[in-house]
């Protein structure tokens, strides 16, 4: 997930130790989770310091990652990193395809919509606040904001080409095919 103002992302978190020989476990907040061993840079927050950190070894394990940190061949050792975020560069992140985007980049934009089959014009919901995996759908997380129509938050589907007409990071907005039941 995305800092505001900043080119960082936490992109998993130590959540302890594996073996005896330096391995940690690892929660990735990636997707597929083994990519977060394809940054090649990383850095860990530490009392909100960071650090840098090389993992030498990356290993699919169960639904996570166990990684070995460099230089670091003991579980002792290993356990005073439980706890710390994983952070990168966002620009390390591999480029999207045309109309695909990077749920960061959702963030924070307008949600505009219409009400299916009519003409009305737009009415600002709100804003994205974040967004949730479902398993069938990705989901918009819509909070109330300045101008909008009402205080509700919405849940709407993130359905390209169904529920979302349109995405415009220049114009910092999203439109939506979406019953307005106020």
């Amino acid at each position: 997930m995305g800092e505001p103002g900043s080119n960082l992302l936490t992109a998993g978190k130590i959540t302890g130790c594996y073996g005896v020989r330096g391995w940690v476990k690892i929660h990735s907040y990636t997707e597929p989770v083994e990519n977060i061993s394809r940054f090649g840079r990383w850095q860990l927050r530490r009392r909100g310091e960071l650090q840098d950190v090389l993992f030498d070894q990356w290993k699919r394990h169960g639904k996570g990652m166990v990684a070995h940190i460099a230089k670091v061949d003991d579980r002792t050792l290993a356990e005073s990193y439980r706890g710390l975020e994983i952070v990168v560069e966002a620009d390390r992140l591999p480029g999207l395809e045309e109309g695909d985007y990077y749920w960061r980049q959702l963030q924070g934009l307008q949600v505009w919509a219409r009400e299916p089959g009519t003409e009305v014009d737009r009415v600002l919901l709100g804003t994205v606040d974040y967004l949730i995996e479902t398993g069938a759908n990705d989901v918009l997380v819509v909070k109330a904001s300045a101008g909008s129509i009402d205080d509700r938050e919405r849940l709407i589907p993130y359905l390209p080409g169904d529920v979302v007409s349109r995405v415009s990071l220049e114009e910092e907005r999203i439109e939506v095919d979406w019953y307005l039941d106020v």
